[in-house]
This record gives structure tokens, C-alpha cells and sequence, in this order.
């Protein structure tokens, strides 16, 4: 078969494919071309789930009549010219392949009254993708595209669309991202002349806040933390949902670059990294997210639907997300209430807590000691004590916290009034279980091995944190096969499998020898974590794999140290626990990410008791 250009209707329908999957793209594209725009009000019809009708209304800057046909022809935007507007993309679309795409595979018509004109103008497509001369038409300042008959002339296509309410289903799920994304303007969505969604112009914060919750529901909102950080050309605000709110899904997790709703393996395994050790085994963490970086250091022309981005500083960006959310969260303790909850303000740099617990470095001990050490805090106290650093002994003629430091006591009346900790005081133990505190909303129920292990939990990791990583020589080194690929990264990564407290060398083209370990992982399988290890290294060129197995050891050590149920404390050990919680970073859950807390204010008591009612 000869060689022979195909016809533009053609090329526009095979363009379809990448950019018009379903209704929803439709939708998807259409407003981001309004919000192109600057419009501040779309409205969004629907019929039959978009199989008969989409029409969509904006009161952007519109088209003036000399472009109309210019705009459904393919290639063809006001948005870039050249291969530095390119690197530059400040826009949601760019590429001038969604409306010829669109008018390829259904009938549309294009109505728009220019800012600047005094009349609007009107514009069909016509079979195979021809278009019309246009017409005048009434219209207010704005745009309307009418789309009928979605993939009416692809029978293929068609073919694979959905039932109504699945493709509506879709496209509320497309409009409510968007809107997420874009609080200035206001939006209305009808579904077979009935209003389905309605979201007005949010401005403030808590208007915005407001349109999140109609959006994620207010459960989300109420526990959520607002916090808005920036350092150097990264700027990271948002909402994320504290540990206690998890999901079983991620289908609650929203985060827009530059305001594009992205899916990117780079940023969500950053944030999943945040939430680690504070959320329950399987569940997901919910955030809405704005992460804004000059755009030249963004690619979004990756992929036609524009979903996916590529960044020029991906290790950084990852860090960058990370490191911010890491502290986010562990600056949320219950000493603030969900008005009062810490953020970190633009602009400046996260501050410590001045009531962070000491830090004591591990120093002076060799790894015989360093293990010992761990093999003694395993063994469970008899009552709760106040734990020591890491690698230093304890007394244990003081084994109860009250002979060995001065108890927090609560003030007596007669005293200067003080303001009631968030926790309060306690005022017994139930089933030597849980702990009944009193504060100033009603009373708080804590778990107190939940409690403690957590405590626990977050000393060890800052003593063994400020010590480096100790390596222990094998007494007979392991050899194992590997890719000539692994080996090749074994040597090129050499230095910082060093500092991971692993000697790894090449013996031949695929075969590694690993000489010394670090020393807490002592007893482990050495061989698998070391191939997972350089398995990290090709895919992200970084690991967490040894600062996971080192935390899962502290996390086990603390679990195994921490007061027991049927151990019953004195209220002044009690009282020391609670004060306790109040210094700790995420002591709101436990190591595997249980609540260790619980608040029942007095409204909630008098509606169980059904008083003043």
C-alpha cells in the first residue's frame, strides 16, 4: 500500500483517542479552557450522562469571530508560540487538540461574544469535520460549547461508553477536582435539568474550606489541618487529614501542581512516606494539596490527557514533600485544639516545639553494648517510669517514675488559677486499661499502652538518630548473585551504602560480597534486604529501606517496654503520662497507628444522657 497523507478529519479522530476517552474528558477539557479564560462562573449541563448532551457555559474572555474557525482547527492556541512558551507553561491546556478533537467525533456548536465585541458569533462542525461559516448568535460576554452525539460517528467507541449513571459518575468526579483547583470561580452542575452540584466563589479561607467540605464531605474538614509553607522555589499549602481520618482507598487524596491535578508516583510516595507509623496497616491518608514551583522545572507535556508530570528536581521535590508534611504532623499534639492546631507560616522556616523531649545522643558504646542495651529495654516494667535514653542504664532502685523525678502534680485551689492542660487531670483508671482524665471540654479516655508505647517509640528514634549508623564486620562475608545492572550501582552507590552502615563490594561482573551490616540489623535476612536495597537505588535512586527496619526494631522494642493492661498506676503516674503525651510528636496514635486518645465532651455526655432535652 502506498504512502499517502491522511485527511485532517482522520487525524483529528485518531487524536480523539488519546484526548477523548469518555464524557468526562469532554468536561475536563472544556473548563479548563474556560478557566484559561478567567471565567468566574460555569455552568455545566448534562444530558443522559453526556451520551446526548454536553453543554458548557462560561463568562470568560470569549473568541472573537476572526478565530472561531481558527479555534477548532488542530494545533492552533493563543496559549504558546514558541519553544520557550513551551518550557513556561503556565496554563491548563496548551496543546490546541481538544476542541478539533471534540468536534471530530460529535456535533458541536461554538457560540462567544469577545470581552471587546458588541456581538456574538456562532459556529457549527458539519460532517467529517468541516466547519460552517459564522453566524451572529445572542450571547452575553462568555463562551458556549454544545456537544451532541458524542462518538456518534465512531461506532467503536461508542460501544465502550458506560450506562448513564456511571459516565455521570465519572463526570462529577472530573468537575469536583476541578473546582478544587480553582476556588475563585464558581460552578454549576445539572444532570438532566436538575441542579447537582452548586458551589459558589470562595475567596477566604473559610469559604474555600467550605467548598472542600461540600466536596469531601465536613467530616474530612473537621479533621484536617490547614498549614502553608514555602522554601525557595518550592511552596507547599493545603489541607491534610489527620492520622485518626484513613481511608482504605486513596480515592480522597487531591494534589495539584501549579493548579493541574497530577498522579505521580514521585509525589504521593513522598507523602505516603510522611503518614509512616501513624496510620493503621492498609489504610490511606486524605490530603488537598497545592504544590506551586516556577514552571520551567515542571514538564507537563508528558502525556496528551496532561495527567501526568515529569520533574527536573524529582528527588527534591520528593524531600521537599516529605520533610514538610513529616513535621506537620508531628507538630500536632493534643496540647492544640482543632482551632489552634500549629502551621508552618510562609516564608519562614519549621520551628522546634520548645516542649520537645532531650535529646540525648547514643555515644561512646560499641555495638556489643548498643545491642545489650535494646535486649534490656524489651523487658516490660512493672510500672510506668519515664523512659531513659538509649544507652544509658537505669536505676532500678527507682524502677517507678515517682521515686526517680518530680511528679506533675495538679495545683490546689487555693493557688494562683492555672490554665488546665489539654489533657487535664486524672481521675482513675478503668479495668487498669484505660485512663479517665478530666479537662476543660468533659473527659478524655487514653490508652495507656497505646499511650506509652508511642512515647517510648519517639525517644528512641531521636537518641539513635543523633548517633550514625554502626556498622558490624561479618565473620564470614555473604557473596550473592546479582544483575551486572546491581552490581554495576553497588559500586557507583558505595559511598552511601557506607553511610546505610553496609560494606558492599564487587567481586566479579555479577557477584557483590557484603563484608559488614548495620549492627541493628543483626539476625535479619541480610541477603534479601541488601537486593532490595540496590532494587531502590536503580528505581528512586534513594532508599528507606534501612531507616524502616531500624524503626520497625525500635517500634517492636517500645511495644514490648510500654506499661501492660492490668498494671495500675497511682494518679500522680498517671498525671506524669498525660504530660508526657503533650511533649510527644504523633502521640495521637500509637507505632501501628491506633488512636492512643479520645475526647467525649460535655455536649456529647448530656446527649447520651439525653439532658436539657
Amino acid at each position: 500500500m502506498p504512502i499517502k497523507q491522511l485527511p485532517s478529519h482522520l487525524i483529528n479522530q485518531i487524536a480523539a483517542g488519546e484526548v477523548v476517552e469518555r464524557p468526562s474528558s469532554v468536561i475536563k477539557e472544556l473548563i479548563e479552557n474556560a478557566l484559561d479564560a478567567h471565567a468566574t462562573s460555569i455552568v455545566i449541563d448534562i444530558e443522559k450522562g453526556g451520551h446526548k448532551r454536553i453543554r458548557i457555559r462560561d463568562n470568560g474572555g470569549g473568541i472573537p469571530k476572526d478565530e472561531l474557525v481558527l479555534a477548532l482547527s488542530r494545533h492552533a492556541t493563543s496559549k504558546i508560540a514558541n519553544l520557550h512558551d513551551l518550557e513556561h507553561v503556565g496554563t491548563l491546556g496548551f496543546r490546541g487538540e481538544a476542541l478539533p478533537s471534540i468536534a471530530s467525533v460529535s456535533r458541536m456548536t461554538l457560540s462567544s461574544c469577545h470581552q471587546e465585541a458588541e456581538e456574538a458569533w456562532q459556529l457549527s462542525s458539519m460532517e467529517q469535520g468541516s466547519m460552517g461559516e459564522p453566524s451572529p448568535s445572542s450571547h452575553p460576554q462568555g463562551t458556549t460549547i454544545d456537544v451532541y452525539d458524542l462518538f456518534y460517528n465512531v461506532p467503536a467507541r461508542r460501544k465502550f461508553m458506560k450506562t448513564e449513571r456511571t459516565e455521570y459518575k465519572h463526570i462529577e468526579d472530573v468537575v469536583k477536582k476541578l473546582a478544587l483547583s480553582c476556588f475563585h470561580c464558581a460552578i454549576e452542575l445539572r444532570h438532566n435539568k436538575k441542579t447537582t452540584l452548586l458551589l459558589s466563589k470562595a475567596e477566604t479561607q473559610n469559604e474555600s474550606e467550605r467548598r472542600i467540605a461540600e466536596i469531601t464531605g465536613s467530616a474530612f474538614m473537621s479533621q484536617s489541618h490547614y498549614f502553608d509553607h514555602q522554601e525557595g522555589d518550592f511552596h507547599l499549602y493545603g489541607w491534610i487529614g489527620l492520622p485518626t481520618f484513613s481511608r482504605s482507598q486513596s480515592d480522597m487524596q487531591y494534589f495539584f501542581v501549579n493548579s493541574r491535578i497530577i498522579r505521580d508516583k514521585v509525589t504521593s510516595h513522598g507523602l505516603k512516606q510522611a503518614y509512616r507509623d501513624v496510620l493503621f496497616q492498609g489504610r490511606q491518608p486524605a490530603y488537598v494539596l497545592f504544590f506551586e514551583l516556577p514552571p520551567e522545572q515542571v514538564d507537563v507535556n508528558a502525556h496528551p490527557s496532561k495527567h501526568e508530570v515529569r520533574f527536573r528536581q524529582a528527588r527534591q521535590v520528593h524531600d521537599f514533600l516529605y520533610r514538610t508534611v513529616y513535621k506537620v504532623i508531628a507538630d500536632i499534639r493534643p496540647a492544640q485544639s482543632s482551632d489552634t492546631l500549629p502551621t508552618i507560616t510562609n516564608n519562614k522556616p519549621i520551628q522546634e516545639n520548645k516542649n520537645s523531649p532531650q535529646q540525648v545522643p547514643l555515644r561512646g558504646l560499641s555495638v556489643s553494648e548498643q545491642l545489650s542495651t535494646y535486649q534490656q529495654l524489651a523487658q516490660p516494667p512493672t510500672k510506668y517510669k519515664r523512659p531513659s535514653p538509649i544507652g544509658h542504664k537505669t536505676n532500678q532502685d527507682q524502677s517507678s517514675f515517682s521515686k526517680a523525678s518530680k511528679i506533675f502534680t495538679p495545683p490546689s485551689p487555693e493557688k494562683e488559677q492555672l490554665t488546665m492542660p489539654p489533657l487535664g487531670y486524672a481521675k482513675a483508671q478503668l479495668h487498669n486499661i484505660y485512663i479517665l482524665a478530666e479537662n476543660e471540654s468533659g473527659l478524655i479516655i487514653v490508652d495507656m499502652h497505646a499511650a506509652h508505647e508511642r512515647i517510648l517509640y519517639e525517644r528512641f528514634k531521636s537518641s539513635y538518630q543523633n548517633d550514625a549508623i554502626r556498622s558490624q564486620p561479618l565473620l564470614v562475608p555473604i557473596a550473592i548473585k546479582v544483575s551486572s545492572k546491581e552490581a554495576d550501582f553497588a559500586e557507583e552507590y558505595a559511598e552511601m551504602l557506607k553511610q546505610l552502615g553496609f560494606n558492599i563490594n564487587r567481586l566479579e561482573k555479577e557477584k557483590l560480597v557484603i563484608r559488614a551490616i548495620p549492627a541493628l540489623l543483626r539476625g535479619t535476612d541480610i541477603e534479601m534486604l541488601a537486593r532490595d536495597l540496590l532494587a531502590d537505588l536503580i528505581t528512586q535512586g534513594s532508599s528507606e529501606r534501612i531507616r524502616d527496619e531500624i524503626d520497625e526494631i525500635l517500634s517492636s522494642l517500645a511495644c514490648h517496654q510500654a506499661i501492660r493492661a492490668n498494671h495500675e498506676l497511682t494518679l500522680d503516674e498517671m498525671n506524669t503520662l498525660l504530660r508526657d503525651m503533650e511533649k510527644t510528636e504523633r502521640s495521637g496514635q500509637c507505632n501501628h497507628g491506633r488512636p492512643t486518645w479520645t475526647q467525649m465532651t460535655i455536649n456529647d455526655l448530656d446527649k447520651i444522657f439525653k439532658r436539657g432535652q
